[in-house]
């Protein structure tokens, strides 16, 4: 297949420490894994800005400095959150830190959803309030200012409805094709997405915007990504493993840069490259860089 991979490694997500120990926190530490990450094939790096304990941040100070010390190391693309529920407030307030950090790539979640885990084996809800809020309103503000700041939004696509506006936002001219998106399927009583499953990802597929117009990754919370991996690769899509999302015991817990050499070589053995930053820049219509 003539078009190439592209690996986003989600470094840090929602997961702590423990059992697996490499995941980054600090500033020092997302650089210095987002370079190893580089070296071993990825083309982007999607990260959360964290304290020193792991606990989440939106500071933009904190963001600025996250991606200047990763430019410092490597030219890894950068592809910051817009904070989730944590990050409460209107859409001026929820955008601030990208405006600051300026990174390549910004997330918008083109619809709204519940954020809550059901513990399976206790048969109760971690928590029952975790509303994740995005109105057309907000997600259109979101689009006009990253266009105006040249950085391309990631669109996170929680169900197949997220995937319709996202075709509705490149019919209406608010998102330059082709977009860029992120499917999260969910495992272990994390009921927000899609199952976690070949078949759960199967289920967006009759709502892909016509044409190439739409690249997507394929991630996957709290459950092993790898047979979703292969579907995307065969596709033609993309993935986007990452400890943020689960640690992989079953693989003697591995680091960021181990999930992303599995998913080249995956990729490799599927007969298809594996893209760099400069090429990713490229396929998805981005400003090059500077």
């Amino acid at each position: 297949m003539d078009k190439k991979l592209i690996i986003n490694c989600r470094l840090n997500e929602f997961e702590l420490r423990g059992p697996n120990q490499n995941i980054p926190y600090t500033p020092d530490e997302i650089a210095e894994d987002a370079a190893r990450c580089r070296a071993a094939g990825a083309s982007i790096v999607h990260v959360h800005a964290r304290g020193p304990n792991g606990e989440k941040s939106n500071s933009p100070e904190l963001y600025a400095e996250i991606t200047r010390k990763i430019r410092e190391k490597s030219d890894i693309l950068i592809h910051t959150t817009l904070g989730n529920v944590e990050n409460a407030g209107d859409a001026a307030h929820r955008i601030k830190h990208v405006q600051v950090a300026l990174p390549d790539i910004a997330t918008i979640d083109p619809g709204s959803t519940n954020l809550d885990r059901f513990r399976i084996r206790e048969r109760r809800f971690e928590s029952v309030d975790k509303v994740y809020a995005n109105s057309i309103d907000n997600c259109m503000f979101f689009a006009k200012t990253m266009r105006e700041l040249g950085v391309k939004p990631s669109l996170g696509l929680w169900t197949v409805s997220f995937m319709r506006t996202a075709g509705v936002f490149l019919d209406l001219g608010l998102l330059d094709a082709p977009a860029l998106a992120i499917i999260p399927l969910c495992g272990d009583g994390f009921i927000a997405g899609h199952d976690a499953t070949p078949a759960g990802l199967e289920a967006y597929f009759h709502a892909e915007p016509s044409g190439d117009r739409l690249q997507w990754c394929v991630c996957s919370y709290n459950a092993n990504i790898f047979p979703m991996a292969a579907l995307a690769i065969a596709r033609g899509q993309h993935v986007a493993p990452g400890l943020g999302d689960y640690q992989y015991p079953e693989l003697g817990l591995p680091t960021n840069a181990d999930l992303v050499a599995k998913c080249a070589a995956m990729a490799r053995d599927m007969g298809r490259a594996v893209a760099t930053p400069a090429e990713t820049r490229r396929m998805l219509n981005m400003r090059p860089a500077t």
